[in-house]
């Protein structure tokens, strides 16, 4: 028979724990040996942790968590900035909260919340027993909901000088946000859980900037074209039946020449749908790339590929022309004309979505 504790339960320890463990001591003379975890830092859970809190502007800096869980529980009307990355972060029972998450290298989990506004990196995001939450996410897996209803997702945007190195340190990659493909686990029929947020809907109308004397000298900025992760249009109705792929291949500057793929394609009103950095063998590349898969096979050897899908009418001519001006001496794949692009693109991606699942 399985056993149910409440989130809030604390384990009580046994009465073969209940005193201190007597430690062996060191003979006379004889040095007591020091070990790894000796060393280590006492971390005080307290610091990790906001709770309770009301009518409160809060948040840790760069640099002050570090890298370790962190714990949101009952806290109301409060504006809520955790600006480093983290391992895991639980929010639970929170109402009418605006909340920044920097990137979590695993879960992000909202219980009970409600009437909050949140902008989250992380590479698994779910929620339970929640409602009317808005949400710009970054997210590497598939977003669950549970039991959750009202819940309105928008693309992450965010930008701050210490946010790429954060990434980085959470494992986790700017290209991979799948913040649009969410999975409702408990459906209604006739009725939807979960919907977009619109395109004009802006991140600092939801999540304002932080007005605190500590938390104004991080230099934020909510602007899309500064955020770090690339914004994309996700499962939005596409502006065209024309899409391109554009492939860049691991290198120096893979990272800069698909920002400035993105700025120049945005910049000529072009929307970018998603985007993806996976490893790829030469026979995805086959599969992908076909009749020119020979020539870059050999380039794959040097790490994961960036690939960007752009929409939009002229799209294939115009990503041609922007990578035959630009990155002439660069080994870049564009789809060659409107009529394969598709099958490009959705080759490309039944590749990424079966390699980002196993």
């Amino acid at each position: 028979m399985g056993c149910a504790f409440s989130k809030k339960a604390k384990r009580k320890g046994s009465a073969k724990d209940s005193g201190p463990t007597e430690q062996p001591q060191p003979e006379e003379g004889q040095e007591s040996k020091q070990y790894s975890w000796d060393k280590r830092e006492k971390v005080d859970p307290k610091d990790y942790m906001f709770n309770g809190l009301k009518d409160q502007t809060v948040g840790r800096l760069p640099d002050k968590v570090a890298g370790q869980q962190f714990v949101i529980q009952e806290c109301e009307n409060c504006n809520i900035y955790i600006l480093d990355h983290s391992a895991t972060i639980t929010i639970d029972d929170c109402t009418n909260c605006r909340i920044f998450l920097g990137p979590v290298k695993g879960s992000v989990f909202f219980r009970d919340c409600k009437d909050c506004k949140c902008i989250v990196a992380c590479q698994q995001f779910r929620t339970r027993d929640c409602r009317k939450m808005d949400i710009f996410l970054c997210c590497t897996t598939q977003p669950i909901i549970e039991s959750s209803t009202g819940m309105k997702f928008g693309c992450f945007q965010f930008y701050y000088p210490e946010l790429a190195a954060q990434f980085k340190d959470a494992g986790l990659s700017i290209f991979n946000n799948t913040w649009s493909n969410i999975h409702d686990f408990t459906p209604v029929s006739g009725e939807t859980n979960w919907s977009l947020l619109a395109s004009d809907c802006a991140v600092q109308d939801c999540v304002p900037l932080p007005d605190s004397e500590e938390l104004k000298a991080v230099r934020i900025s909510t602007d899309g074209n500064r955020s770090i992760v690339p914004v994309t249009w996700g499962q939005r109705l596409k502006k065209s039946d024309e899409s391109c792929l554009v492939v860049f291949f691991a290198g120096d500057y893979t990272i800069a020449n698909a920002r400035k793929m993105i700025d120049e394609m945005v910049g000529k009103s072009f929307i970018l749908i998603q985007t993806k950095e996976v490893a790829m063998k030469p026979e995805d590349a086959r599969r992908v790339f076909r009749d020119q898969a020979t020539e870059f096979i050999p380039l794959l050897e040097n790490g994961p590929v960036v690939a960007m899908e752009f929409n939009g009418d002229e799209a294939v001519q115009t990503c041609q022309s922007v990578v035959g001006n630009i990155f002439s001496g660069t080994m870049v794949f564009v789809s060659e004309s409107k009529s394969s692009a598709s099958q490009d693109v959705d080759n490309f991606y039944n590749f990424a979505d079966m390699q980002m699942g196993m």
